[in-house]
C-alpha cells in the first residue's frame, strides 16, 4: 500500500464527487489543494487539503470508494496529512454535513467539533444534499491538534 500526491486532480472526479457531489464546489478548492491517493492494488480513496494563513490545514474532500469503506483507508489517509503536515501547521479541520456517517468517523479520528456553519448546504448547493436518509443543511467544523 502506497499513498502519494496526484498532480491531475481532475482524473479522480469521480471520488471526489463521492465526498462533494457539485463539481462546481469542487472547482472552488481544487486547483489550490494538494491531493494524495491511497493504492491498495489499485486507488481505493483520495484525500485534498489547503493550508489556511492562520497555521491551519483543512481538509477540502475525502473519499473512499463504497466498497473499500470501513477498512481503515480514510483514517490512513488523515494519519498520513496530519504526519506529513505537522511541522507545518498547528490544527487540521474539516467541514462536513451534519451526518449519522461522517461526524462520528472524524471524532473516531480524533476530530471534535468547534464551529457550525447554519444553512450551508441549502445556501451553496444548486440541490438538496441527502446523506443516509437526511438532508443536510448545517457545515458542522471538527478540528483536532496536530
Amino acid at each position: 500500500m502506497k499513498i502519494y500526491e496526484v498532480a491531475d486532480k481532475k482524473k479522480y472526479l469521480p471520488l471526489l464527487l463521492l465526498a462533494d457531489e457539485q463539481e462546481s464546489m469542487v472547482d472552488r478548492y481544487i486547483g489550490f489543494s494538494n491531493m494524495f491517493v491511497i493504492d491498495d492494488n489499485g486507488i481505493k480513496g483520495e484525500i485534498a487539503v489547503c493550508g489556511l494563513p492562520n497555521g491551519v490545514l483543512e481538509i477540502k474532500n475525502l473519499a473512499v470508494f463504497p466498497e473499500f469503506q470501513k477498512q481503515g483507508y480514510g483514517k490512513k489517509l488523515i494519519d498520513f496529512v496530519c504526519e506529513k503536515y505537522k511541522n507545518d501547521f498547528s490544527v487540521i479541520q474539516v467541514g462536513t454535513g451534519d451526518s449519522g456517517l461522517t461526524v462520528p468517523f472524524y471524532e473516531k479520528c480524533g476530530f471534535e467539533k468547534f464551529k457550525v456553519v447554519e444553512n450551508f448546504f441549502t445556501d451553496n448547493y444548486d440541490h438538496p444534499i441527502i446523506e443516509n436518509g437526511k438532508r443536510l443543511i448545517d457545515m458542522i467544523y471538527l478540528k483536532k491538534e496536530l
